[in-house]
C-alpha cells in the first residue's frame, strides 16, 4: 500500500472511532467502545488496532482460545489456517481446519478448503468470515478443531465443577441454528437421507441463533450426558435471551455493516447451576409462561411433573413409571422468595410460590388450627429461560471417539438443512464463567451503537 493510502486508511480509521466510541452506559461500565477496522496485512496502525483489542480480551482471566480471523499460521497469507491466541503466551493454540460435514459423513461432495470462506476485509478484530444457507446439501463447510486436537486439552472443558464462557462476534443475517461450541448433535436421529457415518450425540456446550424458542435471539445450550433430555429425542436444556440480535441485509457492503455487529454469549456458572444467554451484553431476565404448552420447554415441564409424582409414595395418576429418573428437572424449591394467595375457601388455600428458578401454583388444604398442611397439588405455570437451571456438570467423554470437534459456523447433525447466515469475525472461550461487567466488556469490542432496528 502506498504511503499516502496508508495515512488516508489510518485517518479514516480514526474518524469512525470517533463517530463511534461512545461510553456503554454509566450504569454498565467505563469502557469505551472499540469499533470495527479494516484488515491492512502488514500496516503497523492496524496491527496496534487489532491488538488492543486483542489484549482487551486477555486481560479477562480464564482465556483458553480466541479466534479473531486474523492470526494465522505463520503468516497473514490466505491460504494459512486460522490459528487461536491464547490466554497467556506460550499457552496452547488451537487450528481451525475447514471441513465438508456432507463429505465426513455422507461421503458425498468436495473436500472443504480455506477458499470455502469469503473474507469481510473488516470486523471487530479486522477480519470476518461468511457462513451461508447452502446452495447444495452436499457442500457444508465447517470450521473445526477435530477431537484428536482437543481431547482433554484446556479447551475440552467439561465434568465436576467446571464452568465455561462462549463468545462470538457476528454480523447476523438470517438462520436459527448453530453459530460456534462443541456441539455435535449425531447423525443417528432420523431426519432425510441417512448418512453413511452414524454417530450418537456429543454435546457439551454450544451458542444457536434462537432456534424456534425466540428466532432472531440466542439460545446457550448445555448437556450432561452428551445426548437426549427429559426423554426427548433432542438436548433440551436451553437458556434463550429475550433481546434480538441486530441484522443485516445480504447486499449489505462492509464499509457499511459497523454498526450492525452483535457480540452473543453463553455463560455456565457451576457453583449457581445456572445457563445465561446474553446479546450484546445484555442478559435479561426472562419467564417462560405455561410451559406446559411450550415448543421447546413443555419437556422440561413433563420432567418436573414427573419428578413430582415420582416423590409420592405409590404410583400416582399421570406418573409415567418409565420416565428416565436420572432425566426429572428439579430446580430449587426449599423456600418461595415470593408468595401469593390466588384463591382461599374455607378449606382450602391456591397460592402462587415463586423460586429462584419456577413459579408454581399449589394447593393446599387448611389444617382445624387454621394452618396449611401439606400441598395436595403442583403446577409449574411458569419457568425461568435467563438464567436458566442446570444442576449437573458439563459431559465428560471418556475417549476420542466419545467427543465431538469444536466448530465455528454449524454443528455436526443429521439433518441437512439451510442453517446460519452470516459473518463471524471473532470467538472466544474462557474456562470460567465471566461476570455481567466482564460480559458488557467484551460487547465493547466491534460496539458501533447501541441497537440498530
Amino acid at each position: 500500500m502506498r504511503p499516502w493510502c496508508t495515512r488516508l486508511l489510518f485517518a479514516m480509521l480514526l474518524l469512525a472511532a470517533s463517530i463511534c466510541t461512545r461510553h456503554v452506559g454509566a450504569d454498565e461500565t467505563d469502557q469505551q467502545a472499540l469499533p470495527p477496522i479494516q484488515f491492512v496485512g502488514g500496516d503497523t496502525r492496524f496491527t496496534a488496532a487489532n491488538q488492543e483489542r486483542v489484549d482487551l480480551v486477555r486481560q479477562i482471566p480464564g482465556l483458553v482460545a480466541l479466534w479473531d480471523f486474523v492470526h494465522r499460521r505463520d503468516s497473514w497469507q490466505t491460504l494459512n489456517p486460522f490459528t487461536s491466541i491464547p490466554g497467556e503466551p506460550g499457552r496452547r493454540a488451537y487450528e481451525l481446519e475447514p471441513r465438508n460435514i456432507s463429505r465426513d459423513f455422507w461421503h458425498q461432495g468436495p473436500q472443504a478448503t480455506l477458499a470455502d470462506f469469503e473474507l469481510l476485509g473488516r470486523g471487530p478484530f479486522g477480519q470476518a468470515v461468511r457462513f451461508s444457507a447452502p446452495v447444495r446439501k452436499e457442500h457444508l463447510p465447517v470450521l473445526a478443531v477435530p477431537r484428536k486436537s482437543l481431547h482433554d486439552s484446556p479447551l475440552d472443558i467439561n465434568g465436576k465443577g467446571k464452568s465455561v464462557t462462549l463468545v462470538v462476534w457476528l454480523l447476523y443475517e438470517r438462520g436459527n441454528h448453530a453459530i460456534a461450541g462443541m456441539w455435535h448433535e449425531g447423525t443417528v436421529t432420523p431426519k432425510g437421507e441417512p448418512p453413511v457415518v452414524q454417530e450418537p450425540g456429543k454435546r457439551q456446550f454450544g451458542l444457536f441463533a434462537g432456534l424456534q424458542a425466540n428466532k432472531g435471539g440466542i439460545g446457550a445450550h448445555i448437556s450432561e450426558n452428551g445426548g437426549a433430555s427429559f426423554g426427548d429425542i433432542y438436548a433440551r436444556h436451553l437458556a434463550s435471551a429475550p433481546t434480538k440480535m441486530k441484522k443485516i441485509q445480504p447486499d449489505t457492503k462492509p464499509a457499511d455493516s459497523d454498526s450492525y455487529w452483535n457480540a452473543v454469549g453463553l455463560v455456565f456458572d457451576n457453583e449457581e447451576d445456572r445457563v445465561t444467554a446474553y446479546v450484546n451484553g445484555l442478559s435479561d431476565e426472562v419467564w417462560v409462561e405455561n410451559p406446559k404448552e411450550s415448543r421447546f420447554f413443555q419437556h422440561a415441564y413433563r420432567a418436573w411433573q414427573q419428578g413430582q409424582l415420582a416423590a409420592q409414595a405409590g404410583i400416582q395418576p399421570g406418573e409415567d413409571v418409565s420416565f428416565p429418573k436420572d432425566q426429572f428437572y428439579r430446580p430449587p424449591e426449599d423456600k418461595p422468595v415470593d408468595t401469593r394467595i390466588v384463591e382461599r375457601t374455607s378449606d382450602r388455600v391456591v397460592r402462587l410460590e415463586t423460586y429462584p428458578f419456577t413459579k408454581v401454583e399449589a394447593t393446599y388444604q387448611v389444617q382445624s388450627d387454621g394452618t396449611l398442611g401439606k400441598p395436595l397439588k403442583r403446577e409449574l405455570v411458569a419457568l425461568k429461560s435467563n438464567p436458566y437451571y442446570f444442576g449437573s456438570d458439563i459431559y465428560t467423554p471418556k475417549s476420542i471417539e466419545e467427543g465431538g470437534p469444536f466448530t465455528i459456523g454449524r454443528v455436526i447433525h443429521s439433518n441437512r438443512h439451510a442453517t446460519l447466515s452470516a459473518w463471524i469475525g471473532g470467538v472466544a472461550v474462557f474456562d470460567r464463567a465471566l461476570s455481567d461487567d466482564e460480559m458488557k466488556r467484551l460487547a465493547t469490542i466491534g460496539n458501533c451503537s447501541v441497537m440498530v432496528q
